[in-house]
């Protein structure tokens, strides 16, 4: 073949592959959902897979939660989560709630009623406007930090709506950030409103779980000031003989963190997504740290965990 043909089919292949490139990517827009509960429209980030304009199948929805001070945006900005749509072939919203909501429905502030935004009024919306597979199993509910916390808090609390809950680096115990993120002016002062904080705290919450109601999975880094409520929630599920998957991997509290969190996630939401709609058991948690595998209690030694959890 002459020179000037290689040199035409080169550059030819390489317009294909890059007009392809550019063409299947998923459309990520900002749509508004409205909310009963709290008068107003929320805005929120929707992503569709590319195949989503091209056929009329249902798909999977993760409901992929902000933390505080962040906004809807943020996900998308900061992460490759449009891409994980792609990929994964699943349908992803990022709804708005409020810089430091925690996703409660305030019991002292009638406009910060998020429990029910999220939990309710989002996934109603998306099942009526969008082709959602509208059933628990083939729910997710993902978030950071104050989302981490949400995502716990309320996948426990609906077990009717989702199936699988995950928390990244979550504020899993509020009670010993009492003068933090705003959440007294969701519960009030932790002095004279114990009882709000006591009953609304994901790891007192999750008592209420039986094994295998909640496929759930707790990501959190060996350096994240959270770590120690992760691993406390962690050492609860194991004595309450909940089934759940732990990593703890070599991190801190940030975005670093949470752009490798949420690839690795992906894996197991997309797991869930796939059993049938009786589910199955989930029948391992797994601790990660630096690469090695070894059965022992949690240490701050770099190993990773892997472990039968049982009734």
């Amino acid at each position: 073949m002459p020179k000037s043909y290689t040199k035409l089919f080169f550059y030819l292949s390489l317009f294909i592959c890059l007009s392809i490139s550019f063409t299947q990517a998923a459309e990520v827009k900002v749509i508004s959902i409205p909310s009963k509960k709290m008068n107003k429209e929320i805005s929120s980030t929707l992503i569709l897979p590319d195949t989503y304009k091209d056929n009329d199948q249902r798909l999977p929805v993760l409901y992929l939660l902000h933390g505080a001070g962040d906004t809807h945006k943020k996900w998308n900005s900061a992460t490759t989560i449009a891409k994980l749509v792609d990929e994964y072939n699943i349908i992803c919203l990022c709804p708005d709630a409020g810089k430091t909501s925690w996703y409660f429905d305030s019991p002292i502030d009638p406009n910060y009623q998020y429990e029910t935004f999220v939990s309710k009024e989002c996934v109603e919306y998306l099942d009526k406007n969008y082709r959602t597979k509208a059933n628990r199993q083939y729910r997710a509910i993902c978030g950071l930090s104050m989302g981490g916390h949400g995502a716990l808090f309320l996948g426990t609390r609906h077990k009717d709506v989702f199936s699988t809950a995950i928390s990244l680096s979550g504020g899993v115990d509020i009670r010993p950030f009492s003068n933090k993120w705003d959440i007294k002016k969701r519960l009030g002062d932790i002095k004279t409103h114990k009882e709000n904080w006591e009953k609304l705290t994901v790891i007192n919450i999750i008592k209420e779980l039986k094994d295998n109601e909640l496929s759930l999975s707790i990501d959190c880094g060996d350096k994240d000031f959270f770590l120690e409520a992760n691993r406390a929630l962690h050492k609860q599920l194991q004595e309450d003989g909940i089934t759940h998957t732990y990593l703890e991997m070599p991190g801190k509290h940030n975005w670093d963190y949470w752009k490798k969190a949420i690839v690795r996630q992906m894996k197991f939401i997309d797991k869930q997504f796939k059993k049938s709609p009786e589910g199955k058991k989930v029948g391992e948690t797994v601790k990660k740290k630096e690469g090695k595998v070894k059965e022992n209690k949690v240490k701050k030694e770099n190993d990773i965990k892997k472990e039968k959890i049982k009734k």
